[in-house]
């Protein structure tokens, strides 16, 4: 029978425990961490994204700063707020949310977050200590994908993992963890100039689909009895849905349930673990 990954079930372990020692920390040094979030627009999953982070703080005992700022916003604004929030004292985690509206150099903005408040991962020198296997803040998604491998005490030595995608969010950064001492797997990064994308995959003892595309991972591109973790997030069209609409992962769930031994759902698996890696961030982020 095929073992659901129920990131759900991890992510509440973690939580459950970062409020526990958030708690302890209040009580020693009357102090507690503290998250600054950044939002440019309106754009209506990061507006979702940054609604759950807001509650999930509140729920374990993180304080919430919140910055909405218009679509319209000159860039020296936003980094006159970055070069505010790094010197605030009570701020020890900054995020600035991602897409940024057009004509904002995202690149550029990240890079100003002071790197030991880069709860993200995404500065370049936090970027650069993990593929050094150094002390670090780890990229969210990806960190969750090694924690949901670990609860399951799925091994990693030795194994052939293929991810799909290389993006600096999740497939660069998640390869980089995976080829580090403590995790010791063989990692193939796939993209869209792949060639012969199923002759590898089926080499696969754990894939990993990060590209965005609903449904692409399908049962003939999987070895039998290999490890599926689904990182895709999609919305696909469903007239049967009263939202008119359904989430759906980059893997084929159905039809490829049957052939893996383990297999992350979606929703309830990767995507529940990313707060739960910011919330970790944000409270080793603390003094």
């Amino acid at each position: 029978m095929t073992k659901i990954l129920n990131g759900k079930i991890v992510s509440d372990q973690i939580l459950a425990a970062l409020k526990k020692e958030i708690a302890t920390k209040k009580q020693k040094n009357n102090q507690v961490p503290g998250l600054a979030v950044i939002l440019v627009g309106e754009d209506p999953a990061s507006t979702v994204y940054v609604r759950m982070k807001k509650k999930r703080c509140g729920e374990i005992g993180i304080q919430s700063f919140e910055y909405k700022l218009p679509a319209d916003t000159k860039e020296q604004k936003i980094i006159d707020l970055i070069k505010k929030l790094n010197h605030d004292p009570e701020v020890h985690g900054i995020l600035l949310q991602v897409p940024l509206p057009p004509g904002l150099n995202e690149e550029k903005l990240l890079s100003l977050i002071d790197p030991a408040k880069d709860v993200d991962g995404f500065h370049p020198i936090n970027v650069g200590n993990l593929l050094l296997g150094r002390a670090c803040f780890k990229s969210c998604t990806p960190y969750g994908v090694c924690k949901i491998l670990e609860h399951y005490q799925i091994p990693t030595k030795g194994k052939h993992v293929v991810i799909l995608g290389r993006s600096n969010i999740v497939g660069k950064p998640l390869a980089a963890m995976l080829i580090q001492k403590d995790m010791n797997a063989t990692v193939t990064i796939c993209h869209s100039q792949t060639q012969n994308l199923k002759d590898l995959t089926k080499q696969a003892d754990i894939l990993i689909a990060a590209i965005g595309k609903p449904l692409f991972v399908t049962s003939d591109m999987v070895k039998k009895n290999a490890i599926v973790i689904d990182v895709g997030i999609n919305r696909v069209e469903d007239k049967n849905d009263p939202r008119g609409y359904k989430i759906v992962g980059d893997v084929d769930y159905d039809n490829v349930l049957p052939k893996a031994s383990a297999i992350t759902p979606v929703p309830g698996g990767v995507g529940a673990m990313t707060i739960a890696m910011l919330m970790t961030n944000t409270v080793r982020a603390l003094p």
